[in-house]
């Protein structure tokens, strides 16, 4: 058991960055505000990680009416918390599923002694509310770390949340794979030293992924053997 499988979230797990944008949306009509962040709009904004950096940037990119002038960071920490639960009531009313071949990855990574992780820029929230409505109640237990949100300074494409990962699962970042959709996430892993493979998901799949180990549709077309022949190349 001396290596490990680390998931990303958002987007590699279940397309859930378009529940993230009708979320926000709900919040935003809920606290009043007139801003709308069509898909176009979302795609841009996905370029900065994190959903209260995501407020921030748009506050400070397009001049939103409505913000406040002063004590910003507590009108977004509240509006992000609105969105949150908009989120996990959505993700626990059955309107998100896993993406093809993430259930068969993980039930087939623990069959071949891959230990599993995760880690993500989401909220812990998020996560809980996601794992447990598509693997049930036991299913962060399938994981035995989970490193989330504001956990380390610094978001992806920082390494930081792969570090954390790989000091709470004592291995080294060559003894790992990480499964992406990103090219933050990717550049997060490989920062981290941990060969990635990346699923493009509907808002990332223009990116460029020139780092990343193997690119692949979905994980219906990863075998396990795949990761294992990855770290032993990594070695």
């Amino acid at each position: 058991m001396n290596r490990a499988i680390i998931f990303d979230v958002d987007g590699t797990l279940a397309e859930t960055e378009e529940t993230h944008r009708r979320a926000f949306n709900r919040a935003f009509e809920g606290a009043g505000l007139p801003w709308n962040w069509d898909q176009d709009l979302y795609r841009e904004l996905l370029a900065v990680t994190g959903g209260k950096e995501r407020i921030r940037h748009f506050i400070d990119t397009y001049s939103a009416e409505g913000a406040p002038q002063d004590d910003v960071d507590t009108f977004i920490r509240a509006l992000h918390v609105e969105k949150t639960l908009a989120y996990t009531q959505m993700v626990s009313g059955g309107e998100l599923e896993l993406r093809p071949g993430v259930e068969a990855t993980i039930a087939a990574a623990q069959q071949q002694g891959f230990r599993l992780a995760i880690a993500t820029t989401t909220t812990p929230a998020n996560i809980d509310a996601l794992l447990t409505a598509t693997l049930g109640d036991n299913g962060q237990e399938l994981f035995e770390v989970i490193c989330a949100g504001d956990s380390v300074p610094n978001k992806k494409p920082a390494p930081d949340v792969y570090l954390k990962a790989l000091q709470e699962l004592d291995l080294a970042g060559a003894s790992c794979i990480a499964i992406e959709d990103s090219r933050n996430g990717l550049l997060s892993a490989c920062a981290a030293g941990i060969a990635t493979i990346v699923t493009p998901s509907i808002y990332t799949s223009d990116e460029n992924f020139e780092e990343a180990a193997l690119v692949i549709d979905d994980l219906q077309a990863l075998d396990i053997a795949t990761c294992e022949a990855l770290l032993l190349q990594e070695r």
